[in-house]
């Protein structure tokens, strides 16, 4: 057992440990006793009822995490990676086409493995809530859409990628880093009008007050707003949110038809006036440089370990590869990633807390944005009291507490 298969099973099984104390700790901390800030919008039978939904949820999150990394390890000590590697060699396709059959293959086998998982979810946990409204039909479209997608957008980019690492010589980290941050540039340009239309239907917000109301606030605060969407959430859940994606002549904001269905005018431009913060403080562009710079350290480290043939020889590979490396590598470089997500993390948290701020100053007053708040928190039955590792290794938004208690402070409501 050589110091990669030390390394990838510590972090395999060590990331599993924290997780699962973690929702343990979780589910301890769910108080019986409904805050005083929600008294008023939650009863009692719904307080129960959205512990319990933190409960199911938990659950199937720490049985299917296990099962997955069960096959994971079962598949690697059976010797699957080399296996796989030799059956796609026996195709004959050349080495680029056998990496993205390769990679293609694992990829897939982790989708089947996970899918009896999502289907729980989705059809027993989250109808069992209220909150499935997803056909089987729209289930399995869906799925058969994302792989589309993995297929034409990600499989020139991995083609890409394989052939620069493996004729480009040293450089070849600099020639994916580059390409991956065209992609990455690219696919924010295209999703508000190419990508996500093909899962939901946006349509311009209808002529009157609300339309009125918040393009009255853009105008306030000097926000280029090219749209105003409504977008048919409730063809897969009851749940609501809203959402602002896109750069350039192609910036929109979505609010759900579940959203416009329980939140005053009022609250509704408070909404959009967060969403707005995220521009005005350049978070999705902040998201996006951060994300590209990331991708800029993986490449680096990896044309290191390319050439490693202990890292081959961990996973019982008898030739080595660029594509088997690239799918060693990513097993390898779990725990910085988990440091990573950490600071993505603790990062987006920080920005809420500032669209936050910002809607609470620039529409002069926070209880709009405090009542809307509490409303989502209501129907989408969140967990009022979340321990404080589960939000430190989890949660890209802060409890929902202490988001409330930050808005007092700014207005001093």
């Amino acid at each position: 057992m050589n110091i990669y298969t030390l390394i990838v099973l510590g972090a395999l099984l060590g990331g599993y440990l924290l997780s699962l104390a973690a929702s343990l700790l979780n589910l301890r901390s769910l108080s019986p006793e409904l805050p005083k800030e929600f008294l008023g919008s939650y009863d009692s039978d719904t307080y129960a009822r959205s512990q319990e939904y933190t409960r199911a949820r938990t659950r199937l999150g720490l049985v299917s995490e296990a099962f997955n990394i069960s096959i994971l390890i079962i598949f690697w000590q059976v010797g699957g990676f080399n296996w796989l590697d030799q059956l796609v060699r026996s195709l004959a396709f050349g080495p680029i086409l056998t990496g993205l059959f390769y990679i293609g293959s694992l990829s897939l086998s982790s989708t089947i493995v996970g899918l009896p998982f999502k289907l729980y979810a989705t059809f027993t946990i989250e109808e069992h809530f209220g909150f499935n409204r997803t056909s089987k039909k729209t289930f399995w479209s869906d799925l058969a859409k994302g792989l589309l997608l993995s297929i034409t957008l990600g499989g020139p980019l991995l083609g890409a990628i394989l052939f620069f690492f493996m004729w480009t010589g040293d450089t070849a980290w600099l020639w994916c880093w580059g390409v991956t941050a065209l992609f990455v540039l690219f696919a924010h340009f295209i999703a508000p009008t190419w990508i996500m239309p093909l899962f939901n239907t946006f349509t311009p917000i209808e002529t009157g007050e609300l339309r009125e109301a918040i393009l009255s606030y853009a105008r306030s605060v000097s926000f280029p707003l090219q749209g105003i969407f409504v977008i048919d959430g409730s063809r897969r859940s009851t749940k609501a949110n809203a959402f602002f994606t896109g750069f350039g002549k192609n910036k929109r904001i979505a609010l759900f038809d579940t959203l416009l269905k329980r939140q005053t005018t009022e609250e509704l431009v408070a909404i959009v006036a967060h969403e707005v913060g995220h521009y005005k403080f350049n978070h999705v562009r902040n998201s996006m440089i951060l994300g590209i710079l990331h991708f800029g350290v993986v490449f680096l480290l990896l044309s290191f370990f390319l050439g490693s043939q202990s890292l081959f020889d961990a996973f019982f590979l008898e030739k080595r590869s660029v594509y088997a490396g690239l799918v060693f590598f990513t097993l390898l470089f779990t725990p910085i990633e988990t440091v990573l997500s950490l600071l993505a993390n603790a990062y987006s948290r920080r920005n809420e807390f500032q669209a936050d701020r910002f809607a609470a100053l620039t529409t002069s007053q926070a209880k709009p944005l405090i009542t809307a708040l509490k409303k989502l928190s209501t129907d989408n039955l969140s967990n009022l009291t979340p321990h404080w590792l589960e939000v430190f290794l989890n949660h890209s938004h802060p409890p929902i507490l202490k988001r409330i208690d930050a808005l007092r402070a700014v207005k001093g409501e």
